[in-house]
């Protein structure tokens, strides 16, 4: 049998199998129910006190517990729930024994306070709490617990024990391009020919009061608490920043003639994956645009598609002042006159922006966009920005033929990647 090849001479990559748990709730039919009502996820934090924070609101997925809390211990059952329900989609090897490599986006991990608390009181007395003391203390076995939770493996470890995935799996980190960048890394050694299947999770459970506190310190985080459903406004001029969210996103990606061969049904094509990354500023964006210009044009180039052939663009869209005014300059450099009326939404609206899972998340819901040729809304746009002349889908769901989809995640430190997602391979 003749490999099926993309017009480059790759293997193409499908994708069989997909699994979602945000703010909105868990799996596929209820996320994509409610986004395309335009349902929101937010609400106000009630994990831990708020009392003189700027912001109150998040979305958090606090129908999931674990006991004890641990932003990482949360991560890693989220990423379970969707690996889950992706793995059983696509049907795919036997129950914890994954054909392929695991490739996961994970947060980076911290100790919780509550377990530096037991190590400071573990020094004891008036003894300096440093490092020494902290070694001290922590080597005796006592602790061993928190040392796991603290490695930034650990998600992974467990995923690929559980799911019985092959070789060595893989964590990353690319703030909050990361959920696209596991994706891509999926992508990339199904088309080197190093397997037939990968399996690519992203996933966050780091809404704490350490981390919404460093967000809102560098004013990143909308203050609008009241209501909560409205305080993620991405593209209007009301905007004010984004809304802190949890959630997981996987997808089992393989090469199309091995799906085929095993009569998988086939969900979507990733047809092209780009990225540039610069060191501009921590936060803020190259004010000349050139990171996010480069990357949306590096996907084009690796999908072997015109600016044209996009029928909708998944946005990043953050909300904040600053991401969405630099998004703009970078699509409507790269789209020019077709900007205004190519269809643009940001899912963020509605689950908040989930961090190191919203590029797998937002690829997903980019893919049930394809699947049913529907695209979810931006909620909370009343007040249109002029200097952002987007057509954004307000606030109600739109029926559209749509072929090509671009999802954008662009993330701190100039960490930028463009996924291109089509419904069928295209032809030569």
């Amino acid at each position: 049998m003749t490999a099926t090849r993309d017009k480059f001479g790759r293997p193409i990559v499908a994708v069989t199998g997909m699994g979602v748990i945000t703010s909105l709730g868990a799996g596929l039919a209820e996320n994509w129910s409610k986004l395309t009502a335009g349902q929101s996820g937010l609400s106000t934090i009630t994990r831990f006190p708020t009392d003189g924070l700027k912001t109150t609101v998040a979305g958090t997925v606090d129908f999931v517990a674990v006991d004890p809390f641990t932003s990482t211990d949360l991560g890693e059952r989220l990423a379970d729930l969707a690996t889950e329900e992706a793995i059983s989609q696509s049907g795919i090897g036997s129950k914890g024994d994954f054909p392929g490599p695991l490739f996961l986006a994970v947060a980076p991990v911290e100790t919780e306070w509550t377990a530096r608390e037991q190590l400071a009181k573990a020094v004891g007395g008036d003894a300096e709490i440093d490092y020494d003391a902290l070694l001290r203390v922590g080597g005796g076995g006592r602790f061993t617990h928190f040392h796991r939770r603290f490695l930034f493996g650990s998600v992974a470890d467990h995923l690929a024990e559980t799911f019985g995935t092959k070789g060595s799996p893989i964590s990353l980190s690319t703030a909050c391009a990361s959920g696209a960048s596991a994706i891509q890394l999926g992508v990339e050694a199904i088309r080197r020919g190093e397997t037939d299947a990968a399996l690519c999770v992203a996933t966050d459970g780091s809404v704490n009061a350490e981390a919404l506190i460093r967000f809102s310190l560098l004013s990143a985080l909308s203050t609008q608490n009241d209501p909560p459903q409205a305080a993620s406004k991405p593209f209007a001029k009301n905007r004010d920043g984004f809304v802190m969210a949890e959630g997981a996103g996987a997808l089992v990606l393989e090469n199309l003639d091995a799906a085929k061969a095993r009569g998988a049904k086939i969900l979507g094509v990733i047809v092209g994956c780009g990225e540039l990354a610069d060191s501009f500023h921590r936060t803020r964006s190259s004010p000349d645009g050139k990171p996010i210009i480069g990357c949306v044009r590096n996907a084009l180039a690796d999908a072997g598609l015109a600016p044209e052939q996009i029928d909708y663009i998944n946005a990043h869209g953050t909300g904040t002042p600053e991401n969405d005014k630099m998004e703009y300059l970078g699509i409507s450099t790269v789209f020019g006159d077709r900007t205004p009326s190519i269809p643009v939404s940001s899912n963020k609206s509605m689950v908040g922006h989930t961090l190191s899972a919203a590029g797998a998340v937002e690829a997903i819901f980019s893919l049930l966009t394809l699947e049913h040729q529907r695209i979810p809304p931006t909620i909370n746009y009343d007040v249109p920005d002029p200097a952002i002349p987007f057509d954004v889908v307000p606030n109600k769901a739109r029926d559209a033929r749509v072929t090509a989809v671009m999802s954008n995640s662009f993330g701190f430190g100039g960490q930028n990647a463009s996924l291109i997602l089509t419904r069928e391979p295209l032809s030569h």
